[in-house]
C-alpha cells in the first residue's frame, strides 16, 4: 500500500474540506479524482502532499504517519516533497525562476547534486516534457500549456514516486491537452503513480484507470475502475454534467 487515509477530516475556517475520508492507493494507479468545485479534490491534493495536515484522522505514506509533528522537522518535509510532486492549478504560484533551465535546476539544487547531475537532470526532464526549445525563456512570457508542461519538468526533476496533479488540462487547447495526457501515460508506464484532479470526464475518461468521485458534501460518493465505469452508462451521463 502506497498511500492509505483513514476518517480523514479537514475543516476551512466556514466550511468543511473533506468528511470522514477513508481511502487506499496503490503503486503505480492513475486515478482521477472527480467532483463538482469546492467537493475537496484539491484539498486532498494538498494534504497528499504534506501542504495541509488533516484536522482529525491519519494520513500514511509508505507505512510512515504524516502529521504536522512530522512535517515540521525540515528534513521529514524535504524527503515527502521529493518522493511526492504536485503540479498546481495555477502554475503561475509554482514558476519563480528567471529561465525555464533555472525553474527544472531549482529542486536538484536544493537536493545538493552536483552541477553536472543537476544539468543531466534538466536536460532530460525538459526533453521528456517537450520543453527543450524553452530552456532559455521566462517562464511567465509562456504559453499556459507551455507552463504546464515547465511545472511538470520542475517536479519530474526531483525523480517523485507520485505525482499530484490539480486541473492540469484547464485553459489548454485540445492540442496541448493531448500532449499532456500521453505524457502522463508514458509516466505512469514508467511507474510513477498518477493522481489527477478533474471535473471534466470526457477529457480524462481514456487515461484513468480508477475513478474517486466526490460529492458536494466532501465525501466520497464512489471509488470505481476504469472497467467498471464502462458498465455504468448512469454513471458516465452523471459524471458528464460536472
Amino acid at each position: 500500500m502506497l498511500l492509505k487515509l483513514a476518517n480523514l477530516c479537514y475543516d476551512y475556517p466556514n466550511t468543511k474540506g473533506l468528511v470522514d475520508l477513508n481511502l487506499s492507493i496503490n503503486a503505480g494507479e492513475f486515478i482521477c479524482l472527480m467532483g463538482p468545485n469546492g467537493s475537496g479534490k484539491s484539498t486532498l491534493l494538498r494534504i497528499l502532499s504534506g501542504l495541509a495536515t488533516p484536522n482529525r484522522g491519519q494520513y500514511w505514506f509508505h507505512d510512515q504517519l504524516i502529521t504536522a509533528a512530522y512535517l515540521a522537522d525540515a528534513q521529514h518535509r524535504q524527503r515527502l516533497h521529493q518522493q511526492i510532486g504536485m503540479v498546481f492549478q495555477n502554475t503561475d504560484v509554482q514558476l519563480f525562476n528567471t529561465s525555464v533551465a533555472e525553474e527544472v535546476a531549482f529542486g536538484p539544487r536544493q537536493l545538493g547534486l552536483s552541477a553536472a547531475a543537476v544539468e543531466q537532470r534538466v536536460t532530460d526532464c525538459l526533453a521528456l516534457t517537450a520543453c527543450t526549445t524553452l530552456r532559455d525563456r521566462v517562464p511567465y512570457q509562456l504559453s499556459g500549456g507551455e507552463k504546464k508542461r515547465v511545472a511538470l519538468a520542475s517536479v519530474l526533476a526531483l525523480n517523485p514516486d507520485v505525482l499530484l496533479l490539480d486541473e492540469p488540462l484547464n485553459g489548454l487547447t485540445i492540442a496541448a491537452q493531448q500532449q499532456m495526457l500521453t505524457l502522463l501515460q508514458r509516466l505512469r508506464a514508467a511507474g510513477k503513480t498518477i493522481i489527477m484532479a478533474s471535473h471534466n470526464f470526457q477529457q480524462v475518461q481514456a487515461v484513468g484507470q480508477r475513478f474517486i468521485i466526490f460529492n458536494s458534501a466532501h465525501q466520497i460518493a464512489a471509488d470505481v475502475s476504469a472497467d467498471d465505469l464502462h458498465r455504468q452508462p448512469e454513471r458516465q451521463a452523471q459524471l458528464m454534467t460536472l
